[in-house]
C-alpha cells in the first residue's frame, strides 16, 4: 500500500530535514502528493519571512517532488470527496475540506494517509481510512 501525504506530515518532513533529522519511512513506500497539499505547501513558500526562508522551502519541496509526483484532484477524486463529505455530515461532524480532498485522493487510490499529529484526529473520523503517522528516525 502506498501513502498519500498530508500538509501536516510535509511540514514535520520539512522541519525535520531542516534539523538534520530523516524520517522513518521504507525506501520503497510510494508516496503521493495531492495537488491541494502541494498548493497549501506553495503557500508556505510564499509567506516565508525571508527570500533565503523561501528558497530553502521551495528547494526541500522541489528535493520531495523529484522522489514523488503531485496527484491531480479529478472528477473520479471529486465523486470520493462528495462521499466522504457525506458520511461525515451524517455522522454530525466535519473536517477541513482540504483534509476531505487529501482522504478522498487516499480512498480512491487505495493508499493511507501519512500525517503529522496536529492532525491525526481529522483523518481517524474518516471510515475506512488507513491513518499513519509520521515518524523520526530515532538517532
Amino acid at each position: 500500500m502506498g501513502l498519500i501525504l498530508d500538509t501536516s506530515a510535509l511540514i514535520e518532513w520539512e522541519r525535520a530535514q531542516a534539523s538534520g533529522k530523516q524520517v522513518d519511512l521504507s525506501p520503497d513506500e510510494i508516496i503521493l502528493i495531492p495537488s491541494i497539499v502541494w498548493a497549501e505547501a506553495l503557500i508556505g513558500v510564499r509567506l516565508a519571512s525571508t527570500v533565503q526562508q523561501a528558497a530553502q522551502r521551495r528547494a526541500r519541496l522541489e528535493a520531495l517532488r523529484s522522489v514523488t509526483q503531485i496527484e491531480p484532484f479529478t472528477p473520479q477524486l471529486a465523486e470520493y470527496y462528495a462521499d466522504i463529505y457525506s458520511e461525515l455530515n451524517t455522522a454530525g461532524t466535519s473536517i477541513p475540506q482540504n483534509d476531505i480532498a487529501v482522504a478522498a485522493t487516499a480512498r480512491a487510490m487505495r493508499f493511507g494517509v501519512l500525517v503529522g499529529a496536529r492532525d491525526e484526529r481529522h483523518f481517524r473520523q474518516v471510515r475506512d481510512l488507513h491513518v499513519e503517522l509520521l515518524r523520526l528516525k530515532k538517532t
